[in-house]
């Protein structure tokens, strides 16, 4: 739980040999290789993002073995000339992160990742590994289905984070940000994520908290790079305590000392939400998650679901909605809760970690 729970064959990263990462951003590559060069360990991100010279100089020193660890993305995976490339890679494993994106019951699905069924095929004699931290026992046995693993090794850690405080309550529209200052007030000098649900959100939402003497920052999709990069590197360093952003925040975000992550409105899933807020609290230390919803989150989420043309897609779509109010509005144990969810039964009925119990 917090971390990849979830795995198939995990080799060694060995001397001279190249470990294939596929991941689904470019931004949380990125995050994950500087921290690698950073320990020493020598590793290469390629993207569309890089001219042409760059890219020609990174595939190369890969033919010649002098990274660990590449990553590439599904869509990069999935060019001809990529798997040509890969040929003459000194591969030793395929790595894929975010694996609950290859299954149509996972909560973030990707199309391009049911693509990666086709490693099995082109590179039979290579381990495989897949993580992901959020898959249900439907997306994990899919996992297993689509890159076509056979009597694969199998690690599943508890769902169950017990340094983690959750805390839900449903509120008024009109009360929502004195409730967010009210509950800021408990983290003084302490790092915070607050996830608001639209842009224009984050923005009053950041206004609000600067005008009551919060210091905040904002962060989300239509910013410019530079200053999304500048804002994460403030907070990452300490600089500003508090981030208010839309859900894309926090992929690859390498901050353990996380004390609180509070969201401003229901999360569309029981998975999206385990993920994001456990951000807070990876160090280890006790945390909170806070969940301060409105009732009109459910006809919003309602709305998007009856705009999907799909309709086994809308089926999925309404059965996380029920899971994820029925979580909301339920006045059980919320850590069983989400442990049930992801078919693990605790032996224990009272956590005395959330507002419930």
């Amino acid at each position: 739980g917090g971390g990849k729970s979830l795995c198939y064959q995990l080799p060694a990263l060995v001397s001279g040999q190249t470990a294939v990462v596929i991941s689904p951003l470019i931004a949380l590559m990125q995050d994950q290789a500087m921290h690698l060069k950073q320990m020493g360990i020598p590793a290469a991100v390629l993207n569309s993002m890089q001219d042409t010279a760059e890219q020609t100089r990174l595939m190369m020193n890969a033919r010649e073995g002098r990274y660990r660890l590449v990553y590439l993305s599904p869509e990069r995976l999935a060019k001809e000339e990529t798997i040509g490339w890969l040929r003459g890679v000194p591969v030793s494993f395929f790595a894929i992160d975010e694996a609950h994106c290859i299954s149509e019951w996972g909560h973030e699905f990707r199309p391009e990742y049911r693509q990666l069924s086709k490693v099995r095929a082109l590179f039979p004699d290579k381990p495989i590994a897949a993580f992901t931290a959020s898959a249900t026992r439907r997306v994990r046995h899919d996992i297993l289905q689509q890159l076509q693993l056979s009597n694969p090794h199998k690690y599943i850690a508890s769902f169950h984070r017990e340094n983690l405080r959750y805390l839900v309550r449903e509120c008024a529209g009109y009360e929502q940000n004195a409730l967010l200052a009210r509950t800021l007030a408990n983290y003084a000098n302490c790092s915070v994520i607050v996830y608001a649900p639209t842009i224009r959100r984050v923005e009053e939402v950041t206004n609000f908290l600067v005008e009551s003497g919060v210091p905040a920052i904002s962060y989300h999709g239509k910013m410019d790079a530079a200053t999304r990069r500048r804002h994460q590197e403030r907070w990452t360093s300490d600089e500003v305590r508090v981030v208010v952003a839309t859900i894309a925040f926090g992929l690859g975000i390498n901050k353990a000392a996380v004390r609180a992550v509070i969201h401003l409105s229901l999360p569309k899933s029981i998975e999206q939400y385990y993920q994001e807020a456990g951000r807070a609290g990876r160090d280890g230390q006790p945390a909170d998650c806070v969940l301060l919803w409105r009732r009109q989150d459910t006809a919003l989420l309602a709305h998007f679901i009856n705009q999907i043309q799909d309709p086994a897609e809308k089926d999925r779509s309404w059965r996380r909605y029920r899971d994820v109010v029925g979580f909301a509005e339920s006045k059980r144990c919320r850590h069983r809760q989400i442990c049930v969810h992801f078919v693990e039964t605790p032996k224990w009925t009272k956590c005395d970690s959330c507002d419930v119990c």
